[in-house]
């Protein structure tokens, strides 16, 4: 007699999870397909162990065909199940064997065999012929001699996720994942050997339902991908779903963003704007009926549908939508909107090159207040997938493999000799060719690595100095730059004199460079400069030209030198006027020494001199060299 008192609230339990998760709107990618069939394969398995257990436990009452007919059912399921777990396993890493047909055919293989032979044993199975999993005759159930083959096949598939998990895991996302698929096997394969050595206590299935909890508490709960009060999927979904589609993404993306959003959110209430965002999420599911609608934070949305599609008559319903006020019994709001099209993807990008693409894209419409509607084609995504390769590369430099210090000299217009030098990093890609800093920079700054960087590059200028004598170069300092980022660390001044001690120079060897972009704010300049400055750092007006500063701001700040750039040089060169040397003269009366930046010719050097400059800086004297170079062409 087999005891079945464990399914029952098992059973229920099952029945609620799979109420809730039908009741909410669910991520069309691998792993939801996956959850819902396990779920629902869980819930038939016991119904089927109810029902057959209890034929069973009184086959006399009952027609042989029908004992017959549920203990086949049941056991189809056990085999189903086993495999569809694996399944799930599968498709929560981002490599899957599945994916060959091969390996899948091979992997199937236990499953197959197991329901054909449970068909098989419904058919065939008796006394006479006891080479299948059951068989039923006068006497009630018996098993027959391949019975055993549940066990194997469902340690087969349980062994096989974990060394799965293993082999895959660090290409798993969170560590609640992680863990909880790790967990989750290590559930199913506890089962397994409670069902091997309880035969007949049914509690099998309660280990399972506690596998499947721990799935749904990792991973499975659809609120986890919901937003907006479940009217829009949220960015890990979209995310999630570009992971799955990658290369091959079927359905066309089109983007909605809020013009203004900080500015609208800080006019509105919370509650009010979230109540806008939700009755936008409505209406754009009323708008795409068979599309995916997500919403990503600040305002923007991508909604994925029918590929190929035109979106010029969604495009003006929207509009028509943002010309009046959006009016619910809590809020009334008046908002407007940008619009994204995206070309059809060829390229096999990844879905974080193409989710940076898209979010790109919806902030550069949502920072204007343009009418046209932004194209996206394969060269946008393209270059966001370089600037991706240039974080890595970004990575690799920061971790001392890849970075090299460059210096360019800078001379004494008087004497015509090298006086200084500036520091410059260069960062090489994958293939070993330097990367630009026009491009790596910017791609440091939105990253948050250029502090690192910029510590770095001082770090090895310090390192330089200490290596090389610079009175036998003829040097007297060398200029490092700082980023603006840089200059709003309020700890900027200990971190760069502990990096000073540590080789044992003075601060007045290295010059600090800031550009005009950081003399944004007067309070937050004038104080990391004063800090600093306590501790002997010089500093450098870098740029001088392309940005914000006046007479009034630079009296004010301890700078040491004013660089001119290079755009105002070559154009006084080409059409000289009175401004660039008055300026000049300017500055010099406040003590300040005059660098000529982009220096090129002869004739371009001598003009910068006889107006007053003091040093030059160019590629006539040299481009900027890797430091080894530097030495052997300075070198007394």
């Amino acid at each position: 007699m087999w005891s079945y008192s464990f399914e029952f609230p098992t059973l229920t339990i099952l029945l609620i999870i799979l109420g809730f998760y039908f009741s909410r709107p669910r991520l069309p990618i691998k792993r939801s397909t996956a959850f819902v069939h396990m779920i629902i394969i869980e819930t038939l398995i016991i119904i089927f162990d109810i029902l057959a257990t209890a034929v069973d436990n009184n086959y006399a009452s009952y027609s042989i065909a029908l004992i017959k007919a549920l203990n086949a059912l049941y056991f189809i399921a056990f085999f189903d199940r086993a495999y569809i777990m694996y399944v799930f396993s599968i498709s929560v890493l981002k490599d899957s064997p599945l994916s060959i047909v091969i390996i899948r055919m091979l992997i199937m293989l236990p499953m197959s065999a197991g329901i054909l032979l449970s068909i098989i044993s419904a058919f065939f199975g008796s006394a006479d012929f006891p080479y299948v999993i059951f068989y039923i005759d006068s006497s009630g159930y018996h098993s027959g001699n391949l019975y055993n083959l549940l066990y194997v096949s469902g340690f087969f598939y349980a062994l096989l996720a974990l060394i799965a998990v293993f082999v895959f895991s660090k290409k798993t996302g969170r560590r609640r994942e992680k863990y909880g698929i790790l967990i989750y096997n290590l559930a199913i394969l506890a089962a397994l050997i409670i069902r091997l050595c309880l035969p007949k206590h049914l509690i099998m299935d309660t280990l399972i339902l506690i596998a499947i909890l721990i799935v749904f508490l990792a991973f499975g709960n659809p609120d986890f991908y919901l937003d907006l009060r479940g009217n829009s999927f949220n960015k890990p979904a979209l995310s999630k779903y570009l992971e799955e589609y990658k290369g091959r993404l079927k359905l066309q993306p089109f983007g909605v963003a809020i013009r203004d959003y900080q500015a609208m959110r800080d006019l509105y209430e919370s509650s009010q704007m979230e109540e806008g965002l939700v009755m936008i999420a409505k209406y754009m599911h009323r708008l795409f009926p068979k599309g995916l609608v997500f919403y990503c934070r600040k305002g923007r949305f991508i909604i994925l549908d029918q590929p190929g599609k035109d979106y010029r008559e969604e495009i003006k319903a929207l509009a028509k939508l943002f010309e009046h006020p959006l009016r619910s019994n809590t809020a009334e709001l008046y908002l407007s909107a940008g619009f994204v099209t995206f070309d059809r993807v060829i390229g096999n990008y990844s879905s974080e090159t193409l989710l940076s693409t898209m979010l790109k894209a919806l902030e550069s419409v949502g920072a204007t207040e343009s009418e046209e509607v932004l194209n996206v084609n394969e060269e946008d995504i393209k270059r966001t997938d370089t600037e991706k390769s240039i974080r890595h590369c970004i990575e690799k430099a920061l971790e001392g493999d890849g970075f090299e210090l460059y210096l360019q000299p800078i001379i004494n217009a008087k004497t015509g000799k090298v006086i200084g030098a500036e520091a410059l990093s260069r960062i090489r890609d994958f293939n070993g060719d330097i990367i630009p800093p026009g491009l790596f920079i910017p791609v440091a700054e939105k990253s948050g690595r250029i502090n690192k960087l910029g510590e770095l590059v001082f770090d090895r200028t310090c390192r330089f100095i200490k290596e090389n004598s610079l009175k036998k170069m003829g040097m007297e300092w060398i200029n490092v730059n700082l980023s603006p980022l840089q200059f709003l660390c309020p700890d900027l001044g200990d971190k760069y004199s502990s990096i000073m001690k540590k080789y044992g120079i003075e601060p007045d060897t290295v010059h600090l460079e800031i550009t005009e972009e950081s003399m944004i704010d007067d309070l937050i300049l004038q104080k990391q400069m004063m800090t600093m400055g306590e501790k002997g750092f010089l500093f450098v007006l870098d740029d001088y030209g392309t940005g914000y500063s006046n007479l009034s701001r630079l009296k004010k700040c301890p700078f040491i030198n004013v660089k001119i750039d290079m755009s105002i040089v070559r154009d006084y060169c080409k059409e000289p006027d009175d401004i660039l040397p008055n300026m000049i003269q300017t500055f010099k009366n406040m003590g300040f020494s005059i660098t000529a930046e982009g220096i090129e010719s002869e004739e371009m050097a001598t003009t910068m001199k006889e107006i007053g400059c003091d040093l030059l800086q160019g590629y006539l004297y040299s481009k900027p060299l890797p430091i080894n170079e530097f030495v052997d062409k300075y070198l007394i």
